[in-house]
């Protein structure tokens, strides 16, 4: 279609559906969905919506592109879809990604485990959660595992020992891998962990009481002593949750605090009527809180994660209904949206609500923290403007093999995940950091220049050398005016005659124009920020590195096969997915392969699986 100025309302369908702006150089700028596609469009073109980003994002689109759908529900799933793939600059944009983490038993299995998972799956298993973080997690493991011993390891690492692990010797387990325990007190022991992990806590300390009485009585002291230990464990585990809903229900809170055209949204876990922990997000207030809330839900309950049966809101967005559907869809049961106005629901809105203005305080807290961290550094090193973007860079190869690079980045001080890059070495042969370098910069500006997506700040880790040839590549570009450009040098150390370490000299910053360097004073925040930027770009460039090595040395394997050429290689990888899947394939997987005789599949599960 025309501009959204020219657009003719005509040829536009008045069913639902989704549209996409895009700009000059082709990228979405924005997607949105709507119940009338005509209607929606109407407003833009009539100049209707006056807030005052759709203005400035209505003078960059020059396509607008709809896409019908039959129903509402399709038209809000399409929608989520294509802000994961194009990540518009003017929809919501989440840029805390991870996920929390979760607790997964399989009860199809004969003797289920606990796992700590990131996805959420639809595969029949029972999850609880979310837990806000894995360390604290693990310790709460540490604790169920002394209490109800089920098995630590995968049940087919378990049967391949020759004895019960460490963990049965202390009591951790109960090792029904060597048959310790029957089938059937095994699954007494994880319906006592459901139950608990389900919130039925009173229900479970009673069963452990009846059960301490009942061993007592028959002089099993060595047992009512155990039991009697498991109670007070899960007594102090439980004092630890605070109640706040007495009707045990599984709940999310969203609370929301606005404030210098930003908006905190920040969620409140409540499972089984307890607190169980906390989210918040940043997001910038560009859309009508009925927008703002229904974009936000779409896109944090579009990901892998628990949804529970009632979330609260502080208002109904417009498209409540479908957003209910949607949700209702993907956990497999109803979902409710509410708007509590009175009791204790209402007290948890509220309760969201504070922690929604406490996040958005103690964040501004953090903000003006690390604004004045580079401040300093902007002092200090001579730069032209506030380096509010940070990029690092670094090569990674082992002898010229699999040489990569790594760009990793810093927005307002902070790391910017989402924005980090891994980089093929294409034109340079060898091991030759300074062209790899050359070559990841050019690349890396080049199209920054296009999107016009360029850092305050290029951190390089070297000293003069490394300096002069990315100055080059700025001199090329013509960038000078707007990238300051600055190397670290690591630490030189002083040894004795015996080799041990005297003395370490300060880390050293260069500067182009700067004969001498700068020295940023020990232990400053300003020199822990770069020291973490350049220590993180060699660690996401290591990572990479020994990833593709790995994957690559796995490959050889393959080729190292009776049998295995390079078109059953490809068959093998197109159908088990990746290398590391083709090693942990089943006998009966490797035969389903297409093109690859039995004979051929037996010789690969044997080639992975003979040590065994």
């Amino acid at each position: 279609m025309d501009s959204i100025h020219d657009l003719d309302l005509s040829l536009v369908a008045t069913r639902p559906g989704v549209y996409l702006m895009s700009g000059e150089d082709g990228r979405v700028l924005y997607v949105g969905k709507a119940r009338n596609l005509r209607a929606r469009l109407r407003n833009y073109v009539r100049g209707e919506d006056t807030r005052a980003h759709v203005q400035f994002l209505l003078r960059r689109v020059v396509r607008v592109e709809t896409i019908v759908t039959d129903t509402e529900k399709e038209a809000l799933i399409l929608e989520n879809t294509l802000i994961k793939k194009h990540k518009p600059r003017y929809n919501i944009n989440l840029r805390d990604d991870k996920t929390y983490v979760s607790l997964r038993i399989d009860i199809t299995e004969p003797f289920p485990g606990i796992q700590i998972v990131r996805r959420v799956k639809r595969d029949g298993a029972l999850y609880f959660g979310p837990y806000s973080s894995a360390g604290a997690l693990k310790e709460t493991l540490k604790e169920l595992y002394r209490i109800f011993p089920l098995r630590h390891h995968r049940w087919q690492q378990c049967r391949r020992r020759d004895r019960p692990c460490l963990f049965y010797q202390i009591g951790q387990c109960s090792a029904p891998c060597h048959g310790k325990i029957s089938q059937e007190d095994y699954r007494k022991l994880v319906d006592t962990v459901i139950a608990f992990l389900s919130g039925r806590h009173d229900d479970v300390i009673n069963m452990l009481r009846d059960k301490m009485a009942q061993a007592a009585q028959e002089m099993n002291y060595e047992e009512a002593a155990r039991l009697r230990d498991q109670i007070r464990a899960m007594e102090q585990t439980i004092e630890q949750q605070k109640v706040v809903s007495a009707d045990g229900t599984d709940s999310d809170v969203v609370g929301l605090h606005r404030e210098g055209g930003e908006v905190e949204v920040c969620l409140l876990f409540v499972r089984a009527g307890r607190l169980v922990g906390r989210r918040s997000y940043l997001l910038s207030w560009t859309l009508d809180e009925d927008e703002l809330l229904a974009g936000f839900l779409q896109q944090y309950y579009g990901r892998d994660t628990l949804i529970p049966p009632k979330v609260l809101l502080p208002l109904l967005p417009s498209s409540a209904e479908t957003l209910q559907l949607w949700l209702s869809e993907r956990r497999g049961s109803k979902v409710h949206l509410q708007v509590p106005k009175r009791g204790a629901r209402s007290e948890l809105l509220e309760l969201a609500n504070k922690n929604a203005t406490e996040s958005y305080r103690e964040r501004g807290d953090r903000r003006d923290a690390r604004t004045a961290v580079l401040e300093d550094i902007q002092k200090s090193l001579g730069l032209s403007r506030l380096p509010q973007r940070m990029e690092c860079y670094d090569i990674s190869n082992v002898q010229g093999q699999y040489s990569v690079g790594s760009m990793v980045v810093t927005t307002d001080g902070e790391p910017d995940k989402a924005a980090y890059r891994h980089y093929r070495i294409k034109t340079v042969e060898g091991a030759d950091d300074f062209a790899s370098l050359h070559e990841v910069l050019t690349r890396r500006l080049s199209r920054g220049i296009e999107e016009q997506d360029l850092p305050d700040m290029v951190l390089i880790d070297g000293g003069k050398g490394q300096l002069a040839m990315v100055d080059d590549v700025l001199t090329t570009l013509n960038l000078h005016s707007r990238i300051d450009l600055v190397s670290i040098a690591k630490s030189r150390v002083k040894r004795n005659v015996r080799g041990h370490a005297v003395e370490r000299s300060e880390e050293r910053f260069f500067r182009p124009g700067r004969k001498n360097p700068v020295v940023l004073r020990q232990g400053s925040p300003a020199l822990f920020m770069l020291e973490r930027l350049r220590d993180e770009a060699h660690r996401f460039a290591i990572t990479h590195h020994r990833k593709l090595r790995n994957k690559a040395t796995l490959e050889s394997e393959l080729d190292k096969i009776p049998g295995v050429g390079p078109g059953r290689r490809k068959a093998l990888l197109k159908h088990c997915g990746s290398v590391t899947k083709v090693k942990k394939a089943s006998l009966q997987e490797l035969q389903q392969v297409p093109g690859v005789p039995d004979s051929v599949a037996q010789a690969v599960y044997d080639y992975f699986h003979s040590s065994e």
